[in-house]
């Protein structure tokens, strides 16, 4: 037998933070960076735009669960810099993740009570985040500072 992390039924996956939480990942949108881009090119200007609407996009996903952007590599490939600066690039894929995991009170019923945050990042590859395959600024979140108990 595998030493296999288990999986509730009720999610997609389990991720392992880097202070030890395992948070489970419920909701899953994955989307090209760039894939709604027809004219111009990647530079600050459309990246920053890029950014607030996945940000809005997560704030609508689940309104009562706090949001946290998970701030993007940028990279600046040797290329002419066009009308609106220099070209900066962010990884392939854009995701949008709603997460749960025990509540944070131990006061509140384990039972009855979860804590959950909602998180944006990029990613270079549309794999789904495990626990032996997250990115390391995902797993790095600050769980304990950022996410918000519930009752379910």
């Amino acid at each position: 037998m595998h030493d296999r992390p288990r999986v509730p039924a009720l999610s997609l996956t389990r991720v392992v933070l880097s202070s030890g939480r395992s948070v489970d990942l419920a909701e899953l949108h994955l989307t090209s960076t760039y894939g709604g881009l027809s004219e111009g090119y990647p530079c600050g200007p459309v990246n920053d735009l890029r950014i607030r609407e996945l940000v809005h996009t997560a704030e609508r996903m689940s309104p009562a669960t706090p949001v946290h952007l998970v701030p993007p590599a940028r990279e600046y490939p040797d290329q002419y810099a066009g009308a609106f600066g220099p070209v900066e690039v962010l990884p392939r894929v854009a995701c949008v993740g709603r997460f749960s995991s025990a509540a944070l009170d131990p006061a509140n019923d384990p039972f009855l009570h979860r804590s959950g945050l909602t998180v944006v990042w990029f990613q270079p590859t549309s794999r789904v985040p495990s626990a032996r395959d997250t990115e390391p600024a995902l797993r790095d979140v600050d769980w304990t500072g950022l996410a918000r108990d519930y009752e379910l």
